[in-house]
């Protein structure tokens, strides 16, 4: 069976969705979930699910092995960041070389980086009169939102668009294809 852990810091909603996606899947289980918020609503949603979630905080995280160790000892094969906002360690990164992916709300490499995230993203594609915008699931590496594209999905951005509906448009990409993209990968 393979262990998917992942890692979130707020509402979880794409947490809820990929857990739900492969809840009846016998070959693919989500082991657990982190944040690294003791407030994010993950944390309610997973309860809710009855899948184990774990808080840590920067010290374990950055200055020591602790959460790589926690992953190890869940025997993990895939690690998901679905809204999670904290640059990923190197330790991690060379622990888990390709088994490492984020989901960025939008086309990479336009609108990524340190600072781009959520609504933030949005806004600089309504601003900047974007005609269309995506999702970017992608490989993790030491700099934010750089590594390697493994798939993107697109949807247009009408003038009469606000960041409230590029953001729900974003968001159904997201919930249709992050799933299908984790399990292609762990097949």
């Amino acid at each position: 069976m393979k262990r998917i852990v992942i890692f979130a810091s707020g509402s979880g909603s794409n947490a809820e969705n990929i857990i739900s996606f492969f809840r009846d899947k016998p070959k693919v289980t989500v082991a657990a979930v982190l944040t690294n918020k003791k407030s994010a609503k993950v944390l309610e949603r997973c309860d809710r699910l009855g899948v184990p979630a774990f808080y840590f905080n920067k010290s374990a995280f950055k200055d020591s092995d602790a959460v790589l160790h926690f992953l190890h000892g869940l025997n993990t094969d895939l690690i998901v960041l679905a809204g999670f906002l904290w640059k990923i360690p190197s330790n991690l990164i060379d622990a888990f070389p390709n088994k490492i992916i984020n989901i960025h709300p939008a086309l990479l490499p336009k609108y990524g980086g340190k600072g781009m995230y959520g609504d933030r993203v949005h806004q600089a594609i309504k601003e900047n009169k974007e005609v269309e915008t995506g999702i970017t699931i992608h490989y993790v590496n030491e700099n934010y939102d750089e590594g390697a594209i493994i798939f993107q999905a697109k949807t247009a951005v009408e003038t009469s668009d606000d960041v409230d509906t590029i953001a729900q448009k974003v968001h159904q990409l997201e919930y249709e294809h992050f799933p299908k993209v984790i399990e292609k990968l762990l097949s």
